[in-house]
Parts: C-alpha cells; structure tokens; sequence
C-alpha cells in the first residue's frame, strides 16, 4: 500500500508499495493531505489527475506536424536513394530513424483509441483510421481488444486478451510437454521480439479477433482494402521489390520496438498479478504498469509511454500530458524508474511465481517438479 509519514518539521510524503493479499481500496496516511497533488485516497487520485485528461488540437496538430512531416520526408528520401541506385546501406539507415516515428505513429493511433488525442470523437476516428493503415492495424478491432486489456490487466483469471502469454509456475509444471516447449518457445526473446511481431502486425491483423462484432470487422476490410491500394500504387509508380525494400524494414523494426515496450510495460519481476476475487484496478494500474524511464530523446520517439502507471490509472489522459501530470502529481512519482538496463532482466522471467508474488525465471524453478515428486513420495 501506499502510506504517508508525518515529519515534526514537515510533512514528508513518502509512498511504499507492499503486496497485500487483500483488495486494495485506499491509500493510507498517517498524515493528512493538503492538496490535489497529493492524494490520500484512490478517489482524490483518479480526481486530481482528471484534470490532466483534456485533450487539446493545438498540441495534438503540433505533434500531428512534427511527426507526419518528418516520416513523410523520410519516407521520400528512401525512394530517392532506391530509385536512383543509392547503397543499400543508405536506405536501410533511414529506415532505422523512420521506423522510430512510425513508433511514435503508433503512440497517436493508440491516444484516438482512447478518444484521448482530440477533444472530438470524430477527429481521433479519422487519425486512428490513417493512423492505422500506417501502421498495418485496424483501428475498431484493435481499440476494443485494448478495451479489455485495460480492464482485465494484472487478473489472473481474466488473461488471454490484448495482453502477452504469461503462465503461472504450478500452471507450467501441470502443463504438457508439448505445452511447456510451446510455452518456451514463445517466450524465447529471438522469437518474440522478431517473428511474432512480424506475423501479428502482417498477418494476424488482417483478420479480425475472437469476439469482433460488425463495426470491427468493417474496420479490418478498411483497413485491408487501405493497404492493398497503397501497394498497389506503390507497385506502379515505384515497383514492388522497391516498396518491399523501403516498407519491410520500416514495419518490422518498429513491430518489434512496439512489441518491447508492451511486453516491458507489464513484464517486470514485481510486477501485480492476483486472482480475480482480490483484483483491484487501480493497484493493477499503479503496481502491474511499469514507469519505464527511458532518455528524453526516446520518451519524445515513444510519446512518454514509459509512463505507464499512469496511463493504466487514466486512460484518457493524451501522451502529450502524461510528463505534467507525473510532475505535479506527487503521488504518482512513487512508481520505482525501471531503467533500459534494469528492463533487460525480464527477458529472463517468464513465469509467475502466485507464492512469492513476483516473476520468475525457467531457471530458478527448475528443481521443482523433483522436489515435488519427492514431496508427494514421504
């Protein structure tokens, strides 16, 4: 829980996460609140950081133009360097930085799905739809299973939608072997920052997901029809090899960098998972939610996305507001920084450990099902 110490001198507020087997339901404080900024309760924390939940055009045009402009140029510099014989070399190096702004596309299309980017409902269906085509995702289907992500994240027994395969430890050992290799197979960084970011924005995207109602599937045709025009326009002005040579490293570099910031978002060893009958949104959103603390030359590419917590706590509030609500809200500077460095841990914990209330490795419960056999023997 969080708790708020009294100082003689003066109120100092510090915030403590401790993993309680119980729901949680407030902050408690052993000090009373003053101010908006420093809430003692779940309430006064979703009403002081509503706030910052108002989208406004002058911002979102400013990123819309500070963003499309320099992709579209990217993009435009590429087919020069192809069509006139560049090294190769070239093309693939601009791809790199334009694949980067694809990312923060991506960041956009994520805020209209939302309704979080323009104050009109109207305006951010529109961007989510180029936004979308842009980035290979079908705007309706993807926001409804985001819809669930949010409202499930960090319930053990709501997993399976919108989110990444994670297993418990008795669930893996109870499972097959052919689950279990399925189960590490997946889990392989190799594999899944490179071949499943691959198939899921190119090939499991244009089909529409389990549950899709008309609008959603009316969504991906769009979407697909969008793309199969694009290329095909592409295919007579610049030739399909040359598209392929411009497109592909573009959308699967910045596939697999989507693919690390979610997984990164909600795989870290203390990361919040319980059951559904002590599963509380706003600690899932507080504790399962990382602050990934990246250099503010990434945090501009990514759209403060790194802020995670917060945006789990208050969807609606626009990337462009996140760092101003982080900064004027203390009690969501709590949130320990999870660093690049220290985010490079989680690609080794894989499953999660229900007893010790963390993530773990395949390697540190590799005695288990011995000395469970053992157990059951005495």
């Amino acid at each position: 829980m969080w708790r708020l110490r009294h100082n003689p001198d003066q109120i100092k507020r510090e915030y403590k996460y401790t993993v309680m087997p119980q729901q949680f339901t407030r902050f408690e404080m052993s000090a009373p609140s003053d101010s908006n900024n420093n809430p003692s309760t779940r309430d006064d924390l979703i009403q002081s950081i509503s706030k910052y939940a108002q989208p406004d055009y002058r911002k979102a045009f400013w990123q819309i133009t500070n963003t499309f402009a320099p992709y579209i140029s990217l993009w435009a510099l590429m087919i020069f360097s192809v069509l006139h014989g560049f090294p190769y070399w070239i093309t693939l190096l601009l791809s790199v930085i334009a694949s980067g702004f694809l990312v923060r596309i991506f960041i956009f299309f994520h805020d209209c799905c939302h309704s979080a980017f323009f104050p009109s409902r109207r305006a951010n269906r529109i961007l989510g739809y180029i936004a979308g085509i842009m980035t290979f995702t079908p705007f309706e289907d993807w926001q409804r299973t985001h819809v669930i992500h949010h409202s499930a994240s960090g319930d053990l027994d709501r997993r399976g939608v919108g989110d990444i395969w994670t297993l418990t430890v008795d669930e893996y050992l109870s499972a097959s072997r052919l689950k279990r290799f399925a189960y590490r197979f997946f889990r392989n960084p190799l594999f899944l920052f490179t071949i499943i970011p691959f198939v899921l924005f190119l090939v499991l995207q244009r089909f529409s997901s389990q549950g899709a109602k008309k609008r959603e599937r009316r969504s991906v045709i769009i979407t697909n029809v969008a793309i199969v025009a694009i290329i095909a326009l592409m295919s007579l002005t610049l030739g399909f090899q040359n598209y392929l040579m411009i497109q592909l490293p573009i959308i699967m570099m910045a596939a697999s960098a989507g693919m690390w910031l979610f997984y990164v978002q909600h795989q870290y060893e203390d990361v919040y998972w319980t059951r559904h009958e002590s599963w509380d949104i706003t600690r899932a959103g507080l504790e399962g939610s990382s602050y990934y603390k990246l250099p503010k030359a990434l945090q501009w590419i990514v759209g403060n996305i790194g802020l995670h917590h917060i945006h789990h706590v208050k969807a609606n509030i626009p990337n462009y507001n996140l760092q101003r609500c982080y900064d004027e809200v203390l009690a969501l500077q709590s949130a320990m920084p999870l660093t690049f460095r220290k985010s490079l841990k989680s690609l080794w914990l894989n499953l999660w450990d229900e007893q010790k209330q963390k993530l773990v490795s395949f390697r540190s419960i590799r005695m288990l099902p011995r000395m469970k056999r053992q157990s059951a023997v005495y």
